[in-house]
C-alpha cells in the first residue's frame, strides 16, 4: 500500500470488519477457567454415567441369564408330557412378548414352543449365548438377537429357552434423557457462574485501573477499593493502599525535606556571597582580604557539612554499611566520646560524667555508634546551660542494654518528641546555637541499621536513650534479624 493512500475508517467500515463484537469477559482468564471446569465436568458425567450404564447392564443380563438357566432346568426336568404344558403356560405368562422356548426333536422338527427352528450358533452345552433369531410378527418376520441357553433330553429331543434383554435399551434411553437433562443444565449453570465471575472480576479491575490512573495523574489521596473481609483481592488491595501511604508521606517528606536543603544551603551559600562581594569593594590590604577569605571559607564549610551530613544519611539508610558489622565495645566507645567533649564540657562549665557498669560488646558497626553517640552527647552539652550536668550511662534492664545520655537542661515538650528526628528541623531556642539540624536524623538512621531503638523522654531535663538487646550468653531476649544474620560470623 503505497504511504497516504490510507482510506479512512468510518463507523460503517468498522462495523462491516467486526460483524459480531465478543463481549469482554470472554477473554478473560476466569470466564476460561470456568469453561474449563465445565468441560471437565461434563466429561466426568459422562464417564459416570456410561459407566453406571455398564454396570446396570451387565447386572440385568447375567439377572437375565440366571432366570432363563433355572427355567431350562425346571422345564427339562419335567417329563415328556408335562414338558409341552410347562412351555405354553410359559409362554402364556408373557404379557411383553419377550421370552422364547422351543422344544425340538432329533431331526430339527419343531414340537412345541414359539421359536419356528433352532438357532443355528447356538451350543447344547447349557451355557447362555447371544444368537439371532427370526421371528414372524404381523408386521412380517424381524431378526432379533436373545440371550438363549439349549440342552438335549435322554430321547434326542432339545429344549431352548430364550430371552430378550430389552432393559438395555430402556436404561440406554433413561440415561440419555438423565444425561441430557441433567448434564446441558449444569454446564450452562458453570459457564454463567463463569461469566459472572469474569464480569464481575473485569468491573472490579477496571475501578482500579481507574483509581491507579488517578494515583498517577499526581492524586496522592486516592487509594484502592478494599472490603474488610478475608478474601486476597482485599487483603491485596490493603497492602497496596499501606504501601501507597507510605509513598505519600514519603513524598511529602521529600518534598520538605527539599525545602529545607534549599533553606539551609541559601543562608551560608548568601553569607559567602555577600562576604566575598564585600570584601572586593571593602577591602584595602592584605589581612582585611584573608579575613573576608576566612569568613567565606567558614561559611563554604557549613554548606558542605549539610551535603556530607546527607550523604552520609542516604549511605546508613541504603544499609550498606550492615556488611561492616562486628563486634562493637560500648563500653570503650562511651569513654572515649566522654574524653573528647571533656574539654568542652569543662569550657562551659559543665560537669561530665560516664558510668559504666561492666563491659559489652554488641553487634554493629563501631564508627556509625560511635558517631551516633557523639551526636547526642554533642546536643547535650551544647544546650545544656552553665553549670549543668551531663551524664553518660551503659546499664543492663531486663535483657536490654540500654546507653543513656541525661542533662540538666530544659528538655523537650511532648509535642516535639517525633518533630525533632526530623531533617533540619530545628525549635526556636536553637536557632542561635551553631548546627545544621541532621544530628538526631543520624541517630535515628544508624539505629535503625542496627536494629536498635531510639527513644526520646519529653519534660524538664532531657533524656535519650538507644536501646539494644543484650547479646550475652544469658540474655534470653531474641537478636533482631541484622544481629542474627551475623551472630554466626562473630561466634566463628
Amino acid at each position: 500500500m503505497a504511504g497516504g493512500d490510507l482510506a479512512p475508517v468510518t463507523p460503517s467500515t468498522s462495523r462491516q470488519r467486526n460483524p459480531m463484537r465478543q463481549p469482554q469477559f470472554i477473554h478473560s482468564t476466569t470466564f476460561r477457567w470456568a469453561l474449563a471446569v465445565a468441560g471437565v465436568l461434563a466429561i466426568f458425567v459422562i464417564v459416570l454415567f456410561g459407566f453406571i450404564y455398564w454396570k446396570t447392564d451387565s447386572y440385568l443380563i447375567e439377572r437375565s441369564d440366571r432366570m432363563i438357566a433355572r427355567q431350562l432346568h425346571y422345564i427339562g426336568d419335567l417329563p415328556g408330557g408335562r414338558q409341552l404344558d410347562a412351555i405354553a403356560q410359559h409362554l402364556d405368562q408373557d404379557s411383553r412378548g419377550v421370552q422364547y422356548a422351543g422344544l425340538f426333536g432329533p431331526d430339527g422338527r419343531k414340537i412345541a414352543g414359539n421359536l419356528e427352528k433352532f438357532p443355528l450358533d447356538l451350543k447344547l452345552d447349557e451355557s447362555v449365548q447371544s444368537v439371532p433369531i427370526l421371528r414372524t410378527l404381523p408386521g412380517g418376520p424381524q431378526t432379533r438377537v436373545i440371550r438363549a441357553i439349549a440342552r438335549s433330553a435322554s430321547d434326542g429331543n432339545a429344549l431352548v429357552i430364550g430371552r430378550e434383554v430389552d432393559e438395555t435399551r430402556e436404561i440406554s434411553h433413561v440415561v440419555g434423557q438423565a444425561l441430557a437433562l441433567g448434564l446441558l443444565p449444569a454446564f450452562c449453570l458453570c459457564l454463567l457462574a463463569g461469566a459472572w465471575l469474569s464480569m464481575r472480576a473485569q468491573k472490579r479491575v477496571e475501578e482500579v485501573n481507574q483509581r491507579v490512573q488517578r494515583i498517577i495523574a499526581g492524586n496522592l489521596r486516592e487509594r484502592l477499593p478494599h472490603r474488610n473481609i478475608d478474601e486476597p483481592f482485599s487483603k491485596l488491595a490493603a497492602i497496596v493502599n499501606g504501601l501507597l501511604d507510605e509513598m505519600e508521606t514519603m513524598i511529602h517528606a521529600l518534598a520538605g525535606v527539599g525545602n529545607d536543603i534549599a533553606h539551609d544551603l541559601r543562608t551560608p551559600l548568601t553569607r559567602a556571597r555577600l562576604t566575598l562581594e564585600r570584601g572586593r569593594t571593602n577591602a584595602t590590604n592584605l589581612d582585611q582580604l584573608q579575613s573576608v577569605v576566612d569568613k567565606a571559607i567558614a561559611n563554604l564549610d557549613q554548606s558542605l557539612s549539610i551535603i556530607t551530613a546527607l550523604l552520609r544519611l542516604a549511605e546508613i539508610e541504603n544499609g550498606r554499611r550492615s556488611a561492616a558489622f562486628g563486634s562493637a565495645p560500648l563500653h570503650e566507645i562511651l569513654r572515649e566520646v566522654c574524653d573528647i567533649y571533656e574539654p568542652i564540657a569543662e569550657n562551659k562549665s559543665v560537669d561530665l560524667r560516664v558510668d559504666v557498669a561492666q563491659p559489652l560488646n554488641v553487634l554493629g558497626d563501631r564508627d556509625l555508634l560511635f558517631e551516633a553517640i557523639v551526636n547526642l552527647v554533642d546536643n547535650a552539652v551544647k544546650f545544656v546551660p552553665e553549670g549543668g550536668k551531663v551524664g553518660i550511662e551503659l546499664i543492663h534492664s531486663d535483657d536490654n542494654a540500654i546507653v543513656r545520655v541525661t542533662d540538666s537542661g530544659s528538655g523537650i515538650t511532648e509535642q516535639e518528641r517525633e518533630v525533632v528526628l526530623r531533617r533540619f528541623y530545628r525549635s526556636e531556642k536553637m536557632r542561635s546555637t551553631p548546627g545544621v539540624g541532621l544530628g538526631l536524623n543520624l541517630v535515628a538512621a544508624i539505629v535503625k541499621l542496627h536494629g536498635f531503638r531510639l527513644v526520646i523522654h519529653s519534660g524538664p531535663g532531657g533524656r535519650t536513650e538507644i536501646i539494644c538487646p543484650d547479646p550475652r550468653p544469658n540474655s534470653r531476649a531474641p537478636a533482631t534479624k541484622t544481629q542474627a544474620s551475623l551472630i554466626g560470623k562473630l561466634e566463628g
